[in-house]
C-alpha cells in the first residue's frame, strides 16, 4: 500500500491511498503528484508493497522522471541569450561534452528531441545556422535555475559537441548527461 505523502530531499510525491485487497485480475491506476524540490541527479523510485499468497511482495520501479521534466522553455533575442551567456561564463556554470552520434544525423529529429528535452529552441541566434540553441529554466520550490544551451553537430565526422551552461554547477553537468544520452 501506499503513502499518501513521501518526500526526498530533493523531490516530494503525493498519492491517493489503494483499498487494502484488490481483486484477482483487478486493475488500480495511481495518479502520481511529484514536486520537484531542489535540483537531483538519480531517477525517483517507487517502492510497491503488497501480500500475495500471504507472503509479503516488494517491487521497486524506476519512475521516467528526470530534472529535465521541470523545464519551462524560455524564448529570447540573441542579444538577450549572448548577454545571459556570457555573465554565465565561470568555469563552474559550463559544461560541453564532444560524442559521436549514435544514430543518423537528421535536423528534423535534433530538433524533435531537444524541443522534447524542455527548452525553447531559438531560431538565427548563433552565426552558425548548422548550431541549435535552446534556453529554458528549471522550476523547483527552492529556487529557478536558468539554463542555455548550444549543440553543435559536426556531420563530416558523425560527432556533436554539447555545451550547457547554468547558474549552478550540478545543474548543467545533470543536463549536459541527459542530453547527450539522445544523441
Amino acid at each position: 500500500m501506499l503513502s499518501k505523502f513521501f518526500s526526498r530531499t530533493s523531490r516530494r510525491f503525493s498519492v491517493k491511498p489503494v483499498d487494502p485487497l484488490i481483486e484477482a485480475g483487478a486493475q488500480v491506476q495511481q495518479i502520481l503528484n511529484i514536486e520537484c524540490v531542489s535540483d537531483f541527479s538519480d531517477a525517483p523510485v517507487l517502492n510497491i508493497q503488497f501480500r500475495y499468497g500471504g507472503t509479503l511482495q516488494n517491487i521497486a520501479v524506476k519512475l521516467p522522471v528526470m530534472l529535465n521534466k521541470f523545464f519551462q522553455p524560455t524564448e529570447m533575442t540573441s542579444q538577450d541569450f549572448f548577454q545571459r551567456w556570457k555573465q554565465l561564463g565561470a568555469p563552474q556554470q559550463e559544461v560541453q561534452k564532444i560524442f559521436k552520434a549514435k544514430n543518423q544525423m537528421d535536423i528534423d529529429v535534433t530538433k524533435a528531441k531537444l524541443l522534447g528535452f524542455g527548452v525553447a529552441l531559438l531560431d538565427s541566434v548563433d552565426p552558425n545556422p548548422a548550431n541549435f540553441v535552446g534556453a529554458g529554466i528549471i522550476h523547483t520550490k527552492t529556487t529557478q535555475v536558468g539554463c542555455l544551451l548550444r549543440l553543435e553537430p559536426n556531420a563530416q565526422a558523425q560527432m556533436y559537441r554539447l555545451t550547457l551552461r547554468t547558474s549552478k554547477e550540478s545543474v548543467s553537468q545533470r543536463l549536459c548527461e541527459l542530453l547527450s544520452e539522445q544523441f
